[in-house]
């Protein structure tokens, strides 16, 4: 399984999640037991550290979403922006791939005018980063 394939496996299940409050480890025995998904080590790295950080990040996202409210932006885009923002924020991954995989996440599965929006979060979450480095 290719790293990008991997992102998309913790984004389906970062996306799951934000429709019910079970905990990572519940999440990965469901799509387990009822769709046989079997997530890589990269993987479940992704989804269990976002769900271990969501508060910090949605905390920055609020941040970059300059007169917006998280709440308005589609599930799947703030899904995607909550993946990019945990691999900004505690992987060693270049911001620029972070925010690139994001943007094709939300293409594939929001649109182009979504992504382009989310570029510009992106871009903003990048921005404050810097501030606090």
């Amino acid at each position: 399984m290719t790293r990008r394939e991997a992102r998309e496996e913790a984004f389906f299940l970062l996306f799951e999640h934000s429709f019910k409050e079970d905990g990572a480890e519940e999440i990965l025995a469901l799509a387990a037991e009822s769709r046989e998904m079997k997530i890589s080590g990269f993987g479940k790295g992704l989804f269990v550290g976002t769900i271990e950080h969501l508060a910090e990040i949605d905390e920055v996202m609020d941040k970059a979403l300059i007169k917006w409210n998280s709440e308005r932006i589609s599930r799947v885009t703030r899904t995607a922006l909550r993946l990019c923002t945990y691999e900004m924020m505690f992987t060693p991954l270049q911001t620029e791939i972070a925010v690139n995989e994001a943007l094709e996440l939300i293409k594939k599965f929001d649109g182009e005018e979504s992504a382009s929006f989310a570029n510009g979060v992106a871009g903003g979450i990048h921005k404050l980063m810097a501030e606090k480095a």
